[in-house]
């Protein structure tokens, strides 16, 4: 395994607490905290899982992956993508401590992809549909705060599907908050929204994050409004469990049924989130590199090897399974997180929420932590993004737009794959449209075609260079020009030489330019 340049696979502590990048970090890390927690648990409500069980997750995702990550922004917990999956895997499996070794064992699969250097996959997304994806989730992310917004919670906290388990989606649940608005929730959120437009050109008092101080005006605004109309009830405020004791502490933990393991049910389990956590990680590592400000990239199968720890510990003391998460990273890009001190410092905060202050952490109304998460949406999905795609061309925009498309409509990973099959038809569409170039020449009095092949030249190439060659003028001379080729398949390549000894018989003279008798494969050099 090599070592990355950024950094080695352990965590180099040094150079994080440098204050350029605390300053930043430690108020990025506040937000992050503060969208994560109400996630965290509308997640595990939503898995059929304890409480408890959403909290650790994001606790082991802050401190845990962080310390393993190669990403510097990435925020990885519990991913509503596989809510479905889990509460599938409870109910089937029969006990959660069952379920518990299938996380484990996922984890391990996922460390043995990463050492396998199975993150490369992630470099074959195409930008327009990551683009698409990211759109998606800011459209999703909106319509699903929306209800929040009003004081409409009845459904889980703050999904990150528009398909509810119950069979809700979120225009229904609109419609629905529509009928049900709370004036004292439309007014903190009002208020909210205002703030955090507007505090930022506060230039003498912008060092305070304005997220935050959204939290801090909710909570005051959510006690003033006690015992009046405007009161919020109790499902509009976050829910935590609260301990009262060290040993009521100790007590919510839950470990594996490692005696389970010979259920092939298990293993069944432990493949789909392997593969389904590897998959949104790939995906959301590829967004979150995008709109870093700084551009950095992050070693993928590194991040594998990340996740698949994380997994593995959060399974063996009664967590859910785990993926970077574009919400949570995206929200922490907005914030101005530097460096992987934001995601790491939110799961410390994370835990010590939980363990002090629960009773004040149920005091934050939902409809101001939407406020938040609206304004993280509507960054994804600005139409300027739309605008952009679309001066790009069809073979950009519509790759963008199908996957917009599918992902509200579906999931995460139904619209990706949508959109991936049509952004792989019109890559093949220009790459079978474009495997040489044509130039006509004079060699005195003979007109002469130079066929110039492009760098790679695959075996999708074949029929178009087969009926290239096959359509010539007959008494011509042509020029096969491979001068500029890395690769040419070997199909082709057999094409090409066929042609050149029988073009004799159509008066064709054949030149070949630096055409191998056979090329060797480009390898990819892939740092874990």
């Amino acid at each position: 395994m090599k070592k990355n340049q950024n950094d080695s696979l352990g965590w180099s502590m040094k150079k994080y607490f440098l204050a350029k990048n605390m300053k930043r970090d430690i108020p990025a890390s506040i937000v992050v905290f503060l969208v994560a927690l109400p996630l965290c648990l509308g997640i595990a409500m939503a898995s059929g899982a304890p409480l408890f069980s959403g909290i650790l997750t994001g606790v082991i995702g802050g401190i845990v992956v962080s310390l393993f990550s190669g990403s510097q922004l990435s925020v990885t917990g519990p991913a509503a993508g596989l809510t479905v999956i889990v509460l599938g895997a409870i109910t089937g499996l029969g006990a959660y401590e069952i379920f518990l070794l299938a996380v484990v064992l996922a984890g391990l699969m996922q460390v043995l992809l990463g050492f396998l250097r199975a993150g490369t996959i992630g470099a074959y997304f195409p930008s327009s549909v990551i683009e698409g994806m990211l759109a998606a989730i800011g459209i999703v992310l909106i319509l699903k705060q929306l209800p929040h917004v009003v004081g409409y919670d009845a459904d889980f906290i703050g999904s990150e599907k528009f398909v509810e388990i119950s069979g809700e989606n979120a225009f229904s649940a609109l419609a629905l908050a529509l009928k049900k608005i709370s004036m004292g929730a439309v007014i903190i959120s009002s208020l909210s929204v205002i703030t955090l437009l507007f505090w930022p050109r506060v230039k003498k008092l912008s060092f305070i994050p304005a997220p935050l101080l959204v939290v801090i005006i909710g909570v005051l605004l959510g006690v003033a409004f006690q015992h009046t109309d405007l009161a919020l009830q109790a499902d509009q405020l976050v829910q935590i469990p609260v301990v009262s004791s060290w040993g009521g502490f100790l007590g919510l933990f839950r470990y594996p049924h490692f005696a389970a393991i010979q259920n092939p049910e298990v293993w069944k389990v432990a493949g789909t989130i392997a593969i389904v956590a590897s998959l949104e990680t790939l995906l959301n590592i590829e967004a979150v590199d995008k709109i870093d400000p700084i551009k950095r990239s992050t070693p993928k199968n590194r991040e594998l090897i990340a996740q698949g720890i994380g997994n593995t510990v959060s399974g063996l003391i009664g967590g859910l399974p785990m993926t970077s998460v574009i919400v949570r990273s995206s929200v922490n890009v907005n914030a101005g997180g530097r460096t992987k001190m934001s995601a790491f410092l939110h799961g410390c905060l994370l835990l010590l929420s939980f363990l002090l202050i629960p009773a004040c952490i149920n005091l934050i109304p939902l409809s101001c932590l939407a406020s938040i998460l609206l304004l993280t949406g509507y960054k994804l999905t600005r139409l300027e993004l739309f605008r952009k795609m679309w001066k790009s061309g069809k073979d950009q925009f519509i790759p963008f737009i199908v996957t917009v498309l599918a992902v509200v409509f579906t999931d995460l990973l139904k619209g990706v794959a949508v959109g991936m099959l049509v952004g792989i038809y019109y890559i093949l569409r220009v790459s079978l449209r474009n495997p040489y170039f044509y130039h006509l020449e004079k060699d005195g009095k003979k007109h002469v075609t130079r066929m110039k092949l492009a760098e790679q030249v695959s075996f999708l190439n074949k029929a178009a260079i087969q009926y290239a060659l096959t359509h010539l003028p007959p008494k011509t001379k042509v020029i096969i020009d491979g001068t500029n080729s890395r690769f040419i398949d070997h199909d082709v390549l057999e094409i090409i030489h066929d042609f050149s000894m029988n073009a004799y018989t159509k008066g064709i003279e054949v030149e070949l330019v630096h055409i191998k008798n056979w090329y060797r494969v480009p390898k990819l050099k892939e740092e874990v």
